[in-house]
């Protein structure tokens, strides 16, 4: 496949460039507002000069220039920031020997631009989600929430621009939502755009690039995998009965991010990690804060800097899949999630925000418990992120309670926990927290559970009757299906659950 697009990429190059916008330049867009200049690009002849003008209602507003360059056959230029709101017309003319030509994006807004991307509970429609169809029947009252959607394509080589689009920017209706399963448009994607314009009041736009079943390092460049220690050795990536999509490194980093760094964002909402419970698990505490760092400097660069250098990241750390599995591939995941934290932003994750989703399980749910189908919650949870993150609301609670002290009461046999937050106990649990019993730190550990005896307003304790040894470690809802659907023992006031930790030394 990757070879054939290549080569249908140098033939039309070879026939010469037609003048034209990148691929996802379109009526109905929207570009990014201020701070940031909004970055517009496309193909034109070698040499020629392009002018491209900003108008609204007949009235030109800015006028940017530039030169097609030789090597490449694109042009690009920056708009002066601008405040959000339109609509506005984009033209590009291009002045060469030739005739001049024209072209013009109509019903252009200025907005915040976020990107969505990661495996398929990123890519899981509108329709399949719980009350799908009270969702899409709300499509036509956010018409300034405009979504696109990038095809499935893989590339061994970096693409310059998206070689296929499954949906072109268009305003929202309960077709495009709802276009079919694990297709266009992505739920999480538009539940959380739909929460940011609730809120901001301006245009959100939404660009949807995922795959279903594909691990983290066919999103990563082959830079940030070198990082953690991996190279183009397709033995550590291969896991086929497991895997659906792409299994070789970077091929969607390739094709389907590689080409969008020139444009303007605010910030990229992710959802994967259910593959990487299955193959290099034991990376992706290095794996992701990579693909983090590295698609920050690449976006900053591909937009001439106007793309924040540390824009902002939010991510789901995983819901779950089997209810009675022992190992702890899930668990695991999960905290690898935050770069062994349990919590975000954090000192190697700056500037991120994370949806726990650990108890929003779905064990009927059509496409498979692995895809569960509340992906109201997950959304609005990520929206309170990105409210305290990226938009700075002072105050706003976005996570669930963590640890802040431990105490072991070796005497009496009980552990006391106590969280940074004001805590919603639902219920008493026997087998949620656990401890390790050892003498020594070089010794296995043996986690025996440890029974909720006891809260307070912010203290949990628990009782260590199991540990005739020292209790040396803790650990919190550490089982892939660790409680029923929104009944975790521990919420805060505004019914966010604590996220799992292990802390591993309490001495």
């Amino acid at each position: 496949m990757a070879a054939c697009l290549l080569l249908v990429l140098l033939l039309a190059s070879a026939e010469g460039v037609t003048f034209r916008f990148a691929s996802y330049y379109g009526d109905h867009m929207v570009l990014q507002k201020k701070p940031a200049g909004a970055v517009v690009w496309g193909y034109g002849e070698a040499g020629a000069h392009v002018t491209v003008s900003l108008s609204k209602d007949s009235k030109v507003i800015m006028k940017k220039m530039a030169q097609v360059e030789g090597h490449s056959e694109t042009w690009k230029v920056v708009l002066a920031p601008m405040d959000h709101g339109g609509p506005y017309s984009v033209i590009a003319e291009q002045h060469s020997r030739e005739k001049p030509k024209n072209l013009t994006l109509r019903d252009i807004y200025f907005g915040d631009v976020w990107l969505c991307s990661g495996q398929s509970n990123m890519e899981m429609t509108v329709s399949q989600i719980i009350n799908a169809s009270a969702e899409l029947s709300k499509a036509p009252l956010y018409p300034y929430v405009r979504v696109f959607t990038a095809s499935l394509i893989q590339s061994e080589v970096e693409l310059q621009d998206l070689a296929k689009i499954d949906l072109q920017w268009s305003i929202p209706t309960a077709e495009n939502l709802g276009h079919g399963s694990f297709s266009y448009f992505s739920a999480v994607c538009w539940l959380f755009g739909r929460h940011l314009y609730e809120t901001l009041r301006y245009p959100v736009g939404l660009v949807e690039s995922s795959w279903g079943g594909t691990c983290i390092e066919a999103w990563s460049s082959g830079r940030a995998l070198q990082e953690c220690g991996l190279t183009g050795d397709a033995g550590r990536f291969l896991l086929p009965t497991l895997l659906s999509g792409p299994k070789m490194p970077s091929v969607l980093w390739n094709a389907m991010i590689h080409p969008l760094l020139n444009m303007s964002l605010t910030g990229v909402i992710w959802y994967q990690g259910e593959s990487n419970a299955f193959t290099n698990t034991d990376l992706y505490n290095c794996t992701f804060p990579a693909l983090i760092a590295d698609w920050r400097r690449a976006f900053h660069a591909g937009s001439d800097g106007q793309t924040q250098p540390l824009f902002p990241f939010g991510f789901v750390q995983l819901s779950t899949f089997r209810r009675q599995r022992r190992d702890d591939c899930f668990p695991c995941i999960r905290w690898h999630q935050t770069a062994d934290y349990g919590y975000a932003p954090n000192k190697r994750m700056p500037n991120t925000f994370m949806a726990v989703a650990l108890d929003l399980c779905d064990e009927h749910s059509p496409y498979g418990s692995i895809h569960p189908r509340d992906k109201q919650n997950v959304a609005y949870r990520l929206h309170l992120g990105a409210r305290a993150v990226a938009y700075g609301e002072k105050g706003l609670v976005f996570q669930g309670p963590y640890p802040t002290k431990v105490v072991v009461d070796g005497a009496r046999a009980l552990v006391n926990v106590t969280y940074g937050q004001e805590l919603l106990l639902l219920l008493m649990h026997d087998r949620v927290f656990e401890v390790c019993c050892s003498r020594r730190a070089q010794e296995p550990c043996q986690w025996v559970p440890a029974p909720m005896v006891s809260a307070s307003s912010h203290t949990v304790t628990l009782s260590s009757p199991g540990c005739r040894a020292a209790v040396s470690r803790l650990r919190y809802a550490w089982a892939e299906w660790p409680c029923e659907y929104r009944m975790c023992p521990l919420y805060n006031k505004h019914l966010l659950p604590a996220p799992p930790f292990v802390i591993d030394s309490l001495h």
